[in-house]
């Protein structure tokens, strides 16, 4: 049995061995500090926290796929702004259930009732997780103290975004991902023709948008210095980029978890990030089920509108014959 063989049928079992470490390193932590996490209380000023970091984590979602408009554009998909927002925000609480895959088909389906092809769609959904691993890497690099290795990571990431390299790794896990949903259709070939700059800095916006509602979570439970505060959105993307890469649970669930408890609990005390990664997970899930809730009322708003029959002027000027006093400007 060769290697490959060998590791295509672990893989499955791989992400349940990660998921019941890191399970079982939140299950040690907390039951090793139970009474401290009971002491933890939530005032109004921190409720007051809480609402708004779920309002502003909403807001990253709404940005998110504000940036996967931009993707789509890159590659020359027809699509309108809003329309691929509500897609996005619809699709994206099915990244929880199991396989991993669910969000993405949801959104190749979508872009095909577009009249967009199977190789446009997969590209653009393979893309956008690739520039937020990018963006991610590039906030965890600037919140660290200045040096010759941090510039030097930074300018991997931006010359690993170029075409000519992100295009070779864009083609191999397009052709996994079409493995993975087993769609009918061979690989894409299709690639960048131009620098991803625009929506580089919008997946960079959505991390540290996202950063700052998990230290509003955090406030809501322990005073931070203004110094420390980024520190924890760094530390927050270091562990947000561990849950998206992983192959753990759906969703980044524990991997996330367990890679903030064990960065922050040097400085700061592990009952506070205990109830901090609990509280942030609760109002990250929360977001974006408000997120798809509103996305479905705007879209089923928007196709009454749309199907609301339009009177031509000829019966407009019927109507006005018929009733003579509605026509009236009014006034006497």
């Amino acid at each position: 049995m060769s290697i490959k063989s060998l590791v295509n049928r672990c893989k499955p079992y791989i992400r349940w061995v990660i998921l019941a470490l890191t399970l079982g390193f939140l299950i040690h932590s907390l039951r090793q500090n139970w009474q401290q996490v009971m002491t933890l209380r939530l005032t109004g000023q921190g409720i007051a926290c809480l609402v708004v970091a779920t309002g502003v984590t909403l807001l990253a979602h709404i940005w998110s796929g504000w940036v996967w408009y931009w993707v789509m554009r890159l590659l020359d998909a027809p699509v309108a702004p809003v329309w691929t927002v509500i897609v996005y925000l619809q699709t994206n609480l099915a990244k929880y259930l199991p396989g991993n895959v669910w969000h993405f088909l949801g959104r190749i389906q979508a872009l095909k009732t577009q009249g967009i092809s199977t190789e446009v769609s997969v590209t653009g959904v393979v893309l956008e997780p690739l520039l937020m691993a990018a963006a991610a890497l590039a906030v965890v690099v600037v919140s660290q103290p200045s040096s010759i290795l941090q510039a030097g990571i930074l300018l991997g990431v931006l010359i690993g975004v170029h075409p000519r390299v992100l295009n070779p790794i864009l083609k191999r896990l397009t052709a996994a991902k079409l493995k993975q949903s087993r769609l009918s259709t061979q690989p894409s070939h299709l690639g960048l023709r131009s620098y991803p700059l625009k929506p580089l800095l919008g997946e960079v916006g959505f991390v540290l948008i996202r950063g700052i509602g998990f230290l509003l979570a955090f406030i809501a439970l322990e005073t931070v210095p203004a110094q420390d505060s980024w520190l924890i959105i760094g530390n927050f993307g270091l562990a947000w980029l561990l849950g998206l890469v992983i192959p753990g649970a759906p969703g980044g669930l524990g991997v996330f978890e367990a890679t903030a408890l064990a960065l922050l609990t040097p400085k700061f005390s592990t009952a506070a990030v205990l109830g901090t990664v609990a509280l942030y997970r609760l109002i990250s899930t929360l977001s974006e089920a408000l997120g798809a809730g509103l996305a479905a009322i705007d879209n089923k708003w928007n196709n009454q509108v749309l199907l609301v029959p339009q009177m031509s002027q000829d019966q407009v000027n019927a109507a006005l014959e018929t009733n003579p006093a509605d026509g009236r400007s009014g006034g006497s």
